[in-house]
């Protein structure tokens, strides 16, 4: 089987082709030399964009100096009326604020505590896809419905089969669909004074999830003063003071917080998964290997993850061939020069983890799928440089550990009891959503494994 095809890449787009093609799918319209570029100039009558893939550069940007170069409030926009004030958008000290509640719910010893509830989960996607053996099955659909389980049972402790739990689930599928991640201003000339519209059924579809998730969170407000509340991570997020002001969230920043875990946790995860599987069905031979190493998954110990190493490297370079967020987006706070470029205050900086990952001046066979390049020089190099799907330095996903679990292991459990098969002429276009998706889906034969 030849590795999948690169998404088409013209050599040129004018402002006005960008700038069409901009919300409907974002990856075609990125031109070929980007994906050899060390950085990339786009000029509008209102501001400077600047993509940045030389790694230096990259690291300058999102580790080495953040507070320089804030999330841009042009990309914030387009995702506030779901999100509100959350971590996601943030910045300076609200954000690290944020950020010292949150990361203890995410440290090592919690995923412990919180794996027998993905394992649960994991069981679960497996009897929800039993019934279609033999079929095509959109597989987005199962791994969207999988990994939302597996953040209602860890955050609130409650099965996606939850009232509350499966009609969030359902509108955020409308949501998902309506909203692309990067908001138009990212790139395209619009000033700050211009308004941003938003389509009304979209402003109504987040108002509703975020009323849903208020509910979840008054509730488990109310199990803890009256010390009934589960230890799962939405106790220990409500719980947590803020070591510097003394301070928890109260119920309406919980709110902002469960709609982005919902984002980052359920979304991101499914589209990976996805992925991954349409990778597997592309090469069976691997999709083989995995089965015979998810024989270890004899119990919910969390000790089988390490024996799952097969799965996390395939995960991984699926990973870095469709990252579920293509695009980071930050702000110049003061003048710069990178590459004897003067860049003004204002200007947007985009690290492209599209683009890095499939870098031809870095990667070694950057279109092909090869999962054992992370055991190479070249790639344990570019993991170092080059490989950024929860981004890095401060701003890193706090739940980058978590994936990095969760996704091996609902992986390795669904291969266990199935094979999945490519379905002749359905091969899957990436669109930006919310996430990297497919134009009409991923559509699979799932069969029964013997």
């Amino acid at each position: 089987m030849m590795p999948p095809k690169p998404p088409s890449r013209p050599k040129k787009v004018s402002l006005w082709q960008y700038s069409k093609l901009f919300r409907q799918d974002i990856l075609s319209a990125q031109p070929a030399r980007l994906y050899r570029a060390w950085m990339a100039e786009f000029r509008t009558p209102f501001f400077r964009s600047y993509m940045l893939n030389q790694p230096d550069l990259v690291k300058t940007v999102l580790k080495d100096r953040p507070d320089d170069f804030p999330k841009s409030s042009r990309v914030s926009e387009g995702l506030r009326p779901l999100l509100g004030n959350s971590v996601f958008l943030t910045n300076g000290e609200a954000w690290k604020r944020q950020r010292r509640i949150i990361d203890p719910a995410f440290e090592g010893g919690r995923i412990r505590n919180i794996f027998p509830a993905m394992w649960q989960a994991s069981e679960a996607a497996v009897a929800r896809l039993e019934p279609q053996v033999g079929t095509e099955v959109e597989i987005e659909a199962i791994t969207s419905h999988a990994t939302a389980d597996v953040i209602f049972r860890t955050l609130f402790s409650i099965p996606i089969e939850n009232k509350v739990a499966a009609r969030v689930f359902s509108r955020f599928r409308d949501y998902q669909r309506s909203q692309p991640l990067l908001n138009i201003a990212a790139f395209i000339p619009l000033p700050r004074w211009m308004p941003r519209f938003f389509k009304r059924d979209t402003k109504e579809t987040a108002a509703e999830i975020r009323a849903l998730i208020r509910q979840l969170t008054t509730d488990r407000m109310a199990e803890i003063e009256a010390g009934t509340a589960p230890d799962d991570l939405a106790t220990k997020m409500m719980t947590t003071i803020d070591p510097q002001t003394g301070e928890r969230f109260s119920t309406e920043e919980m709110v902002d917080q469960v709609a982005v875990f919902f984002l980052a946790g359920h979304e991101t995860s499914a589209s990976a998964l996805a992925w991954t599987l349409y990778l597997m069905a592309l090469y069976p031979d691997w999709q083989d290997k995995v089965a015979e190493e998810a024989a270890a998954l004899e119990n919910a110990e969390f000790s089988v993850i390490s024996k799952l190493e097969l799965s996390r490297n395939i995960f991984r370079e699926a990973l870095r061939l469709y990252p579920p967020v293509p695009m980071l987006v930050r702000e110049a706070t003061c003048p710069e020069q990178f590459r004897d470029r003067d860049i003004q205050k204002g200007s947007q900086l985009v690290v492209s983890p599209w683009h890095l990952h499939r870098h031809e001046r870095l990667w070694e066979n950057p279109d092909g799928f090869d999962p054992m390049r992370w055991q190479t020089e070249n790639g344990k190099k570019c993991q170092r440089e080059a490989y950024i799907p929860f981004s890095t330095g401060a701003r890193v996903c706090p739940g980058a550990g978590f994936a990095m679990v969760e996704g091996p292991l609902i992986l390795s459990m669904l291969l266990r009891h199935f094979r999945f098969e490519r379905i002749e002429g359905r091969d899957p276009v990436p669109v930006a959503h919310l996430t990297v998706r497919s134009d009409k889906g991923i559509w699979l034969k799932a069969v029964r494994r013997t």
